[in-house]
């Protein structure tokens, strides 16, 4: 019994494979070290020079940490709160909240993944790319993918742009208004291993491209990534201070919030999640918290910003229909590009319906176009729900 359970987990954790972020991800990596590869021997074949070994197996190198790093971020996982969890002391409970998906109570710092249907530890964010969240045990595993994979496009740009010049510099001749490439034509200098025809050329460009684009948005995910390691936060959590600074402002009541987990150096937080065994500190439960905090600061906070969101919900009417298009073309071309790339589910309006933005009541969350939208005039928080009215996140 035990080893079916076992190989049927094997088996849910390689569906993981098949969703279109990994498919896009791995078909990136595999286009550039592949394009690489072939260009490398074109260009600075690793067998006639030091440089050109040491070249080649840099390229290789990167590949492979790249790939080690992508697949222990998707496999080994976040780490989950068991199910039915609670805390030891029966106390505690009064400060947490309750998943009525995991029917236990939500640790600090974890939250409940409608994608992973399970409440994960530490949890950052549910990301498509590696169809896993990140969290509690992979956070290490992920930033350094993230880190990773620019160095290596960098470098396989940097073969890309070299394989094209040293290939195209005598085929190329410019006229008064015209410039030309003759890729019949051979270079006399050179002899390469493998011909550089108009195919190479073509899928040397496209690979180019991929290597740029990859550097630039991963690249950009990785600072983000390392601005709320140094902190010791995540990107929830990001979040959570934000809305707790607004709640104190906005009830004027004089508390002072001070984040619980930074631990006031940014090498001490950076600790927290890189280390030389490759497991994180903690257990994904209880966590070092600052001097002036406790286990429960953080807790406490989101019990408050829960019960604020119930006084301040936001009553909107419902002016035009939509669909639940996953890209709603119909609705205007800012609509269009302002679309969230995420797998959140899109919310069916008809006209006339009425529409609770807040987390407390009901359990339809997604997203809908603003300008499907306005806002009614009168207080909601004390005015009775029109009949049909829906609740939404």
């Amino acid at each position: 019994m035990l080893s079916a359970i076992v190989r049927f987990e094997n088996l849910h954790e390689l569906r993981r494979l098949c969703h279109w972020g990994p498919i896009i991800a791995l078909s990136v990596v595999g286009v550039c070290s592949t394009v690489a590869i072939l260009d490398s021997i074109i260009w600075f074949w690793p067998l006639d020079s030091t440089g050109g070994s040491v070249n080649f197996i840099m390229l290789i190198n990167w590949t492979v940490l790249i790939l080690y790093n992508y697949f222990n971020a998707m496999f080994v996982g976040p780490g989950y709160i068991p199910l039915g969890w609670k805390p030891e002391n029966p106390q505690d409970t009064l400060y947490l909240q309750f998943c009525r998906v995991c029917r236990g109570y939500k640790a600090p710092r974890s939250h409940h993944c409608r994608k992973c249907n399970r409440c994960v530890m530490k949890m950052d964010h549910h990301c498509p790319w590696i169809n896993n969240c990140c969290g509690h045990l992979n956070h290490a595993y992920f930033t350094s993918f993230l880190l990773l994979a620019p160095l290596g496009c960098i470098h396989a740009a940097f073969i890309f742009v070299m394989t094209m010049y040293t290939q195209l510099y005598d085929r190329i001749s410019f006229g008064w208004s015209s410039v030309k490439i003759d890729m019949s034509a051979i270079r006399r200098s050179h002899h390469p291993i493998m011909p550089f025809s108009i195919s190479a050329f073509a899928a040397t460009l496209f690979a180019l491209g991929l290597a740029l684009g990859t550097t630039i948005a991963v690249g950009m995910l990785f600072f983000i990534q390392m601005k709320v390691i140094l902190r010791n936060k995540t990107s929830i959590e990001v979040w959570i201070e934000e809305k707790a600074r607004d709640r104190i402002q906005y009830y004027q009541t004089g508390e002072e919030f001070i984040f619980p987990y930074d631990l006031g150096g940014r090498w001490e937080n950076f600790k927290q999640v890189f280390t030389w065994s490759g497991v994180p500190e903690g257990d994904g439960i209880e966590w070092p918290v600052h001097e002036k905090c406790h286990q429960h600061t953080l807790t406490i906070e989101q019990l408050k910003q829960k019960a604020d969101k119930r006084v301040r919900s936001v009553q909107y009417r419902v002016i035009e229909d939509y669909n639940g298009a996953c890209c709603p073309v119909g609705k205007g071309f800012r609509t269009f590009i302002r679309t969230p790339c995420t797998e959140e589910p899109r919310i069916p309006l008809t006209r006339g319906e009425t529409i609770f933005a807040t987390r407390a009541g009901g359990r339809i969350r997604g997203w809908f176009p603003r300008r499907c939208v306005e806002k009614c005039l009168y207080d909601s928080a004390n005015s009775p729900p029109a009949d049909g009215a829906k609740k939404d996140n």
